[in-house]
């Protein structure tokens, strides 16, 4: 769907999703169309117009309708977008908003008493005017089965190989991730949760401490050791540590060491036993403990769905 104030990331990711030619991947891929929400050149961000000359009507019999970012929150989407969509819903078309595209899916009703999520920094604003919604702003995407909805920009990434992969199997997905060069799957399962990232911090003694840590994850690491190595006492270092990265040291080992292991069952055979070793999670069941609790799935049940190997 273009509408204008089109977001171009966000129209880049459904096109590239969904939109290019797959050749290397035997199966019938999916046939995609934009259409105009509005009459006119549609105006888009970046300077950019684009002359859209297929029509809502289009919409009737889709499969699956995209909703890129909504060019402002304030505005209520015109009666014949929304009708549009209801009526295409109707007909079994699954509806995939992106960002705060999800206002427009709340103007349809079609959230109502459902979960979704969005944007952080609208989250509050969707959750005021929609209190019918149970706003998860925590999430990187929410699955109803034909109303999905995803969060900032990049989550409609996620969201995309998520959708693929109902629809082609892990293996499709993956590939698509791989030609995409973006990891096939940011948190397991349902649990798709935003981890706050840690990169460059004003903090130089902790920043130098967990590249240091990074390095280590399979050494037996303590908070003691992180904060020997910051040369501070271990109470210094846990208040400036979250001040720098909003979670205590032992929250981001265990956070770091699960990535590490999902990257490993992702991209190795090993098993599950080294597995554990050489993400510093120690044991089978350690590993196990901290996958449920964080991805809400199993490393085996993980390997099954996401390596790059099958």
């Amino acid at each position: 769907m273009a509408y204008d104030g089109l977001c171009m990331f966000e129209f880049g990711v459904a096109t590239e999703l969904f939109g290019l030619d797959r050749p290397e991947l035997d199966v019938d891929w999916y046939e995609f169309t934009t259409v105009a929400a509005d009459s006119g050149p549609i105006r888009a961000t970046g300077g950019i117009s684009l002359d859209v000359t297929t029509g809502l009507d289009k919409i009737e019999k889709a499969g699956t309708i995209v909703l890129p970012g909504w060019r402002d929150p304030n505005e209520a989407p015109p009666a014949e977008l929304t009708d549009a969509l209801l009526a295409a819903h109707a007909n079994g078309a699954r509806l995939m908003s992106i960002c705060s595209g999800v206002f427009v899916l709340a103007a349809t009703g079609l959230l109502s008493g459902a979960a979704a999520t969005t944007h952080w920094r609208y989250a509050e604003q969707l959750a005021e005017r929609h209190p019918e919604i149970d706003v998860r702003p925590d999430i990187l995407y929410v699955d109803n089965g034909s109303v999905l909805t995803s969060a900032g920009s990049a989550a409609g990434i996620d969201l995309g190989l998520h959708l693929i992969r109902r629809d082609y199997g892990s293996a499709v997905a993956n590939e698509v991730a791989r030609r995409l060069v973006v990891p096939a799957h940011r948190d397991g399962g349902q649990a798709q949760f935003i981890q706050r990232p840690v990169t460059h911090h004003d903090d130089h003694s902790i920043s130098t401490t967990l590249d240091w840590a990074l390095e280590r994850l399979d050494e037996p690491l303590t908070v003691s050791d992180l904060a020997a190595h910051a040369h501070m006492s271990e109470r210094s270092f846990a208040r400036r540590f979250g001040d720098a990265t909003g979670t205590t040291p032992h929250r981001w080992l265990t956070r770091n060491r699960v990535d590490r292991a999902r990257h490993l069952l992702e991209t190795t055979s090993l098993s599950i036993a080294l597995v554990a070793e050489r993400s510093g999670l120690g044991s089978t069941a350690n590993l196990r403990t901290h996958f449920e609790r964080e991805l809400q799935t199993t490393p085996s049940q993980y390997r099954q769905r996401f390596s790059l190997s099958r």
